[in-house]
């Protein structure tokens, strides 16, 4: 008779090239998925109503995948050190797997459930699986973590990657008589998003689960790929992976996103199509550098990493930062912006350092406001990604260049120069001619018409005002 092992999933909701599962499944035949919903994250107040939607999703088609392969997922909800070896325990299982994450907490947490485990006899096994390589893989010549992007990029992307690892198949599940165990144990069907205090009416951009993850890795490889570093800029363009999410859940493998993106590369038949491609390998190599970061340098979650920042006379003005939130700023590149973000619980990219760099440098209002509201809205939120971007447009980061202040105008007039995004997400503005909209030179009558405010502040005053402060705080 097999061993029952159970695996535990966080950010890995799949059972296709997932390392610490397809380990698991070396040792036995009889595997079994749990997921924790745990209440240290649940109940922050920085958890998007989109973000729980999506999650539970995965959720529910990882159950479905479970029960295809012979086996199920067990839902958990409480403290994941106490919830796991109770479990573990009752089902006399003989050890437990899991992926390993940089998060902070997510160590804290694994540490405390490890020795709880242990404790009780039960083995415990882990794994990397959310990074293509491991935080202590990738270090300068002195062994010292990477602190700017462009020499990790150097480095990390001349390592060897490793191949997508076997998909799950051929287990056993529970018995009826272990099903009813783990009841007893603390296991519960799968709660919907209200269920958990949560409500998302609007769509999700990408559905959740595997197949969708895949179905989108597979339609942007075979078109949207070899445009992406001239598209990507574009917000009313459809030029980006849109597989945030996926990889922040773990709907999808890293090994399996890389290997299709190494695939188009070797199929290139041109120079500027492989550069495209290259792009976006960048793009996947900036998330590895800030889960590194994130992991080497835990402190980043809390505060800024440049000195001059930790003690920056930020203004904070309420009523600013909340016609920030609103998309109320009369910067129209800004609030269209902000109204994605609210209404879709996404934001393009290019949008998100366009807003940030505005409440940073425009608003002079603290980044940590701006982080926490993304982290509040948006579905496919992580910390390191999040964290990472907020500092390097408040530039308060790790960035060779440190002072980086965007304009709002010429953004809009260089990447939205017919006004498509301003015009979707302001349908009020709808009728203004293009050119006072993407230099946001408005005729104030014009704006009164339409309802819609005067700026707030002056880019150029505020611009001045910033430097100045940022200089004194060199000193």
């Amino acid at each position: 008779m097999s061993d029952l092992i159970l695996f535990w999933h966080r950010r890995d909701l799949r059972i296709v090239d997932n390392v610490g599962l397809a380990a698991a499944r070396q040792e036995s035949s009889k595997v079994i998925g749990i997921f924790c919903l745990d209440p240290n994250i649940l109940d922050k107040d920085d958890v998007a109503p989109a973000r729980v939607t999506y999650m539970l999703g995965c959720l529910e088609k990882l159950q479905q995948r479970y029960q295809e392969v012979g086996s199920q997922l067990l839902i958990l909800k409480g403290e994941p050190p106490q919830a796991i070896p109770k479990l573990a325990e009752a089902l006399k299982a003989k050890a437990v797997f899991w992926n390993w994450d940089v998060e902070p907490y997510a160590q804290q947490r694994d540490r405390a459930c490890k020795d709880a485990l242990q404790e009780k006899g039960i083995a415990v096994a882990n794994a990397w699986d959310q990074l293509l390589h491991p935080p202590e893989t990738i270090l300068t010549k002195s062994d010292e973590p990477y602190k700017v992007f462009t020499p990790f990029w150097r480095n990390w992307s001349q390592q060897k990657k490793q191949s997508a690892v076997a998909t799950l198949k051929d287990v056993k599940g529970l018995t009826e008589e272990e099903i009813a165990t783990a009841k007893n144990a603390g296991a519960i069907a799968l709660p919907t998003a209200k269920d958990l205090g949560y409500e998302w009416d609007n769509y999700l951009l990408l559905e959740p689960g595997e197949a969708a993850a895949r179905a989108r890795l597979e339609e942007f490889s075979a078109r949207a790929i070899y445009e992406y570093g001239e598209q990507r800029n574009f917000p009313s363009v459809d030029g980006t992976s849109r597989l945030s999410a996926a990889l922040k859940f773990g709907a999808i493998g890293i090994r399996t996103v890389w290997q299709r993106a190494a695939e188009a590369y070797q199929n290139s038949r041109s120079d500027e199509t492989r550069a495209n491609i290259r792009a976006w390998q960048q793009e996947l190599a900036w998330r590895e550098f800030y889960q590194h970061c994130l992991y080497f340098f835990p402190e980043l979650a809390e505060g800024p990493y440049r000195n001059e920042f930790k003690d920056f006379p930020w203004e904070n003005n309420q009523e600013y930062f909340q016609a920030w939130c609103q998309g109320k700023t009369g910067y129209p590149i800004v609030d269209a912006a902000m109204r994605q973000l609210n209404e879709i619980g996404w934001m393009h990219n290019r949008c998100r350092m366009i807003v940030a760099s505005f409440l940073t440098k425009d608003l002079i209002i603290d980044w940590r406001w701006g982080e926490k509201y993304f982290m509040q809205k948006l579905y496919d939120g992580d910390l390191s990604a999040n964290n990472g971007g907020w500092q390097w447009s408040a530039s308060s980061g790790m960035d060779p260049k440190p002072l980086r202040i965007f304009n709002p105008a010429s953004q809009a007039q260089k990447f939205d120069p017919e006004g498509e995004y301003i015009r979707q997400w302001l349908p009020e503005l709808s009728s203004i001619d293009t050119e006072y909209l993407v230099t946001g030179k408005i005729p104030p009558d014009e704006r009164d018409r339409c309802d819609y405010p005067q700026p707030i502040v002056d880019h150029k005053v505020q611009q001045r005002k910033f430097k100045q402060l940022y200089q004194e705080q060199k000193g």
